[in-house]
């Protein structure tokens, strides 16, 4: 008997369209010999499932069952590939593991933690990785000019806690940035960050680890003429993604090695995408982790699986057998 798998995409934050973007993917990666793929799409309330005549159906959110034809359809499996709330920070697995409904990604709490930024930096940073120096606020808290400049200097970075896609990002230069930048992340998000500016090589290293497999992907590289890399550079091609990065097969073999060891230390499921800034002296530090990253064709992860020699639709395979 065929499985039936649910990718579920959409979500209630910006990401949203690279969300749906991401579900097409992962449709088109996997085995659709051994398994029914049906995406689910979640905004808010609307939970509705995509038939196989173009319509729509609305998910029974009580079992997360819908009806086909009559028939009642419950699902074998979740594939989360939300970006941001519900299906980044562990809301939505939360309510899959009371429905004992497996589903690709980390758990509730691995989930919660990732999703903040600044609270999983803080977490890694006891277990000796490296981070950026920074400062949280939360929603009616404020920071003088003086005091970001005192503490973290410029230029730095002002984004949103939660969220990812670089939506609220600003590369602050100069003081009268500082303001704009913070109510612009703000908008995004109830938690801001304020983060320490680092001169280097960005990478992104992917991961995923089974009951008897572990999978370290080559390592990309990000080069981009703009500021940052920021939602242009991520999805209108205004990069160039080097995979496998321009590293040495030393500094290689550390990224990986950290890669993994995060994984391990955090007890994540599924594949996740670790992202880092390499600076002066081959000192390698974290910037953030992606719990359900981005899997279109162009994404990091395809990428990686294609540098590695691996086909996408044995990896997608080994992460649904594996919750089984």
């Amino acid at each position: 008997m065929k499985r039936t798998i649910a990718i579920v995409a959409g979500g209630d934050s910006s990401e949203l369209p690279v969300s749906l973007r991401s579900a097409q993917g992962i449709y088109s990666f996997m085995d659709k010999e051994k398994y029914n793929l049906y995406i689910v799409e979640m905004q808010g309330l609307r939970w509705e499932v995509q038939l196989p005549d173009g319509n729509k159906a609305p998910i029974d959110r009580n079992d997360f069952s819908f009806l086909l034809n009559g028939e009642k359809i419950n699902f074998d499996f979740a594939y989360i590939t939300i970006h941001g709330t519900p299906g980044e920070d562990g809301k939505l697995q939360g309510y899959f593991d009371l429905l004992q409904i497996p589903y690709s990604s980390c758990n509730v709490l691995v989930s919660a933690l990732t999703f903040n930024k600044f609270s999983c930096n803080q977490y890694l940073k006891g277990f000796g990785v490296k981070v950026s120096e920074s400062v949280m606020l939360r929603e009616g808290q404020s920071i003088t000019d003086d005091a970001v400049v005192e503490k973290i200097g410029l230029p730095c970075f002002i984004k949103p806690n939660l969220g990812g896609s670089s939506f609220g990002v600003t590369k602050v230069k100069a003081k009268e940035q500082i303001q704009p930048a913070i109510k612009k992340a703000f908008d995004e998000a109830k938690e801001v960050i304020i983060e320490a500016f680092m001169q280097g090589t960005e990478i992104t290293c992917g991961c995923y680890k089974t009951k008897n497999k572990e999978q370290v992907f080559p390592i990309t590289e990000v080069v981009t003429t703009n500021e940052f890399f920021d939602y242009d550079a991520k999805y209108n091609g205004q990069v160039d993604e080097i995979t496998p990065a321009r590293l040495s097969e030393e500094l290689t073999k550390r990224v990986q090695t950290l890669t993994s060891a995060i994984y391990d230390i955090l007890g994540c499921s599924g594949i996740i995408r670790i992202d880092y800034i390499i600076t002066k002296g081959d000192k390698i530090n974290l910037l953030e982790i992606n719990t359900t990253p981005g899997m279109t064709a162009t994404s990091f992860i395809p990428q990686q699986v294609r540098a590695a020699g691996l086909d996408i639709k044995d990896v997608m395979t080994d992460i649904i057998e594996n919750k089984f």
